[in-house]
């Protein structure tokens, strides 16, 4: 089977790796979103499916929109018979859909219907779920909504972040895009349609979606931390030495102490006996690990606190 590969993001780069080498599959080439600026120079730079396919000489193309018929008559000419889509960041409409002649399928993040939208990993952790997974679908014109082609499980740690948990659904994908891909080529397909009373949405997250509300409970900060880590990460103001407001960022791990601080404002600062730096939150504090101040490196708390005001209240 002739197939053409749709991502931009790392998670798909697993499964890519197996349409590569996998008897069954011929892959024609690879479709990517082209260079952005990046960095304090920002310079243009290749997304991690570009490099990846070209240090193995796969053909790409990287159109600025994948929908506009001059893209789809290169992607054409390719000749697919499948389409896989991962991570891809472009909205795929109906004439790309219906381009090859068994369609386009999905690698998604999560355990559909459950978790619809980019956010998917991030979405799972927030909620407290126990497990997330890999979903297959068979793409229509939908967010997410189309008819599953297989799933799996993974269980979700209670010290996971978003970033360890994305990279152990990458190392998934490639299981689950085997069967599908498989059933395809066999017509052995028997997809499954999502109720759509289950479904739940996750939204593109920004990176105001970061900053640290420190008057909610101390464990959905920590989760909260956990799940954001590391995008968009999470932050907190603060005054510096001149006075200036300023962001820091926060990063886990991070201890919880559930202890009554109902006559502390929320978001206050001190140093325990142990030299740790705790903050105050809704029903408990907060012990900060590592912290990231403004236009500096990745330090501990306790160094980053020698030059702050602990009198302070964050936030």
């Amino acid at each position: 089977m002739r197939i053409v590969y749709l991502g931009t993001g790392e998670i798909g780069i697993p499964a890519l790796a197996w349409l590569m080498d996998s008897p069954q599959v011929e892959l024609a080439g690879v479709v990517t979103q082209p260079d952005r600026p990046a960095g304090r120079g920002e310079k243009l730079r290749a997304g991690p499916v570009k490099v990846w396919a070209q240090e193995r000489g796969l053909a790409i193309q990287q159109p600025a929109s994948v929908n506009k018929p001059d893209a789809l008559a290169e992607l054409a000419a390719w000749q697919p018979d499948l389409i896989v889509v991962c991570a891809f960041g472009q909205i795929l409409k109906q004439p790309l859909l219906e381009l090859p002649p068994q369609g386009c399928i999905n690698i998604h993040a999560s355990l559909l219907p459950r978790h619809r939208g980019a956010s998917c990993i991030q979405a799972a952790l927030l909620a407290g779920d126990e497990c997330s997974g890999i979903t297959i679908i068979q793409m229509d014109a939908g967010l997410d909504t189309g008819d599953m082609l297989a799933k799996r499980l993974e269980a979700i740690e209670e010290h996971d972040t978003a970033a360890v948990l994305h990279d152990r659904l990458a190392e998934l994908a490639p299981a689950a895009l085997e069967q599908a891909v498989s059933q395809i080529i066999n017509g052995t397909v028997q997809p499954e349609v999502q109720i759509e009373a289950e479904a739940t949405y996750a939204p593109k997250l920004a990176r105001q979606d970061g900053e640290i509300d420190w008057s909610q409970p101390v464990r959905e900060i920590a989760t909260k931390m956990r799940a954001l880590y590391s995008w968009p990460g999470s932050y907190t103001f603060y005054q510096n030495a001149r006075g200036e407001r300023k962001r820091v960022k926060l990063l886990p791990p991070v201890r919880v102490d559930p202890a009554s601080t109902d006559e502390v404002p929320a978001g206050a600062l001190r140093e325990d006996e142990s030299g740790d730096i705790r903050v105050a939150a809704g029903n408990g504090e907060l012990v900060l690990g590592q912290v990231q101040p403004e236009g500096s490196k990745v330090m501990t708390a306790a160094a980053w606190a020698r030059g702050v005001d602990l009198s302070q209240k964050l936030g």
